[in-house]
């Protein structure tokens, strides 16, 4: 009688401990996960393979120095520093997997080199190249300000960017 008991209390505890097994409500994680695996493609396969910018990122020279951070297909990533410390994040986007990324330039009042330019909160400034590729560099640092951003913008190779097909 008393094993008899002190299972069924062990076995009482367990439940207790699992909720009564009842299901969890799902969390916000899963809601994502819902999203996002509803989506019929997350990422366009028309999207440039992300290590193909690399090459149009900015040249620099001591005491600049880009380090490149992510690569994934329609987006590649870098980080500009000066002096070892990061002051800025570049980037480059194929907007075939986002095209509401685009919409936003629509109705740029600004442009760079005939491309329309919009800012994105205080810290990023993007420019849209050929209607599909946003060219973005996001401020890390007070040493990179407005006028800044929009000069690295320029250094990137825009031209051929706008050539990729």
């Amino acid at each position: 009688m008393r094993r008899r008991n002190g299972w069924l209390l062990c076995l009482g505890l367990a439940i207790a401990a699992m909720g009564g097994c009842r299901e969890q409500p799902p969390d916000r994680w899963d809601a994502a996960q819902e999203a996002s695996s509803q989506s019929p493609e997350a990422v366009s396969s028309e999207a440039v393979e992300g290590g193909e910018f690399n090459r149009f990122f900015p040249q620099v020279e001591t005491p600049w120095d880009i380090v490149f951070k992510q690569e994934k297909t329609g987006f590649a990533q870098a980080s500009l520093q000066f002096e070892a410390r990061e002051v800025a994040v570049l980037s480059v986007s194929d907007t075939k997997s986002n095209p509401a990324a685009a919409e936003k330039f629509k109705d740029s009042q600004r442009n760079l080199e005939g491309m329309p330019v919009v800012e994105i909160g205080e810290q990023a400034t993007a420019i849209l190249v050929n209607d599909r590729f946003q060219v973005q560099v996001r401020s890390m640092d007070p040493v990179v300000g407005p006028q800044e951003r929009d000069e690295w913008l320029t250094r990137f190779n825009l031209q051929a960017i706008g050539r990729i097909q």
